[in-house]
């Protein structure tokens, strides 16, 4: 398995590779694009083997509700985690993002107030906002290795009109994996101020040797009857063009308030999502994703190494995504200055530490999911471009 075969992605209609100049400035003629969430190699051959197969039947028809699909998602979360369910409560929607504005749109009403644990995904607040509804931000706790829950200070924050919160596990962009107890504790947090509780566990498979993603509803089942689980190929297979995921409801009153919201928008997956999925969720996917793991390591180990070497800058250490959350506090520089070395020196188009909210000033996410060549490259590029505190 090759993930390191060079791929032009520039003029492919790539939001990553194409978007950098109109959002970042960077020209992709020289540039590095190590901003969203999508990776440079080719998806695993059993996925690209399912495209081929339907592209060679030639029909591309109506299609009923895919038992086969929904049974590939049970088999892979009872084999890749240990997560037993149940057929009936996988329901799908375009991609996680559009799974997040159903759960607004269909437990929430305008002007409820929404929690989140920051810094997090900046999509959240943006799909909160988005749908009319506010953002309470409770800011995650920091240590020398990496974030930890403050719930009594999350408690003061909480307006009492919070009618939602939005988890993210493993944590985005930080990479932390939480523990059974944490998530437990997460749960019994929303219980007990009467919220909803969406689980974003979009980065389960990308976890690394020695640490263990423990799925929300395996840590906490009591929690069932106001837990809504989101998860999808998307990440991990990389294929997010192909907007479908999974919304995992075992609530029988909750599943048919979703079913209900869905049938109004006249809403099915597309055959070629079911079948690049199906073909995914595989004992051949299984290994592919192994292989893809250890490259990622191979990466982070890199790059790690690297920018760790800048004085005043260090990279937190990941134990799950393929999302560097570097610190560059100790440089004493602003947020814009250390924007304006990325962008003009390094020519790097990287995602900025303040858009992903409270505790998210003087970092910056980078994207390692790539050949290993570009990695290379743009440790070079950082560390030239801060030449000057060495």
């Amino acid at each position: 398995m090759d993930f390191n075969t060079k791929i032009d992605r520039r003029g492919t209609n790539s939001t990553k590779w194409d978007w950098m100049l109109d959002l970042y400035d960077v020209d992709p003629a020289d540039g590095l694009a190590m901003w969203t969430a999508d990776s440079d190699y080719r998806t695993a051959p059993c996925v690209i083997d399912a495209i081929r197969a339907q592209a060679d039947h030639g029909v591309f028809g109506y299609m009923p509700e895919h038992d086969a699909y929904r049974g590939a998602v049970v088999w892979w979360m009872e084999n890749r985690h240990n997560w037993t369910i149940n057929k009936t409560w996988v329901l799908s929607a375009q991609g996680l993002g559009n799974a997040i504005a159903l759960c607004l749109d269909v437990w929430t009403d305008p002007r409820d107030h929404v929690a989140i644990f920051s810094p997090v995904y900046h999509e959240f607040a943006l799909k909160i906002q988005n749908a009319g509804r506010a953002v309470t931000e409770c800011p995650l706790a920091r240590s020398d290795s990496g974030y930890t829950l403050d719930l009594d200070d999350a408690q003061s924050r909480l307006t009492g009109q919070e009618k939602m919160l939005i988890w993210c596990s493993p944590q985005n962009p930080s990479g932390r994996v939480w523990s059974a107890d944490e998530l437990r504790a997460v749960s019994a947090f929303a219980a007990r101020n009467g919220m909803m509780l969406v689980c974003d566990e979009i980065h389960h498979d990308l976890v690394f040797e020695g640490t263990t993603f423990v799925p929300m509803d395996v840590a906490a089942p009591t929690g069932r009857a106001f837990t809504v689980y989101l998860t999808g190929a998307s990440k991990t297979f990389n294929i997010a063009g192909q907007r479908t995921g999974n919304m995992i409801i075992p609530d029988d009153t909750l599943r048919q308030q979703m079913k209900t919201r869905l049938k109004s928008l006249d809403y099915k997956p597309s055959s070629m999502a079911v079948s690049m999925i199906t073909a995914a969720y595989s004992p051949a996917g299984a290994a592919w994703v192994e292989a893809q793991n250890a490259h990622l390591a191979a990466n982070i180990a890199l790059f790690d190494a690297g920018i760790n070497a800048i004085p005043g800058v260090r990279s937190m250490p990941l134990q799950a995504t393929y999302l560097a959350w570097v610190d560059f506090s100790g440089t004493g520089m602003t947020d814009d200055e250390v924007a304006a070395r990325i962008r003009d020196r390094a020519r790097i188009a990287a995602s900025a530490g303040p858009t992903f909210g409270a505790g998210g000033t003087g970092h910056m996410r980078f994207n390692l999911a790539t050949q290993r060549h570009i990695v290379t490259e743009a440790v070079a590029r950082l560390q030239d471009a801060f030449s000057d505190l060495q």
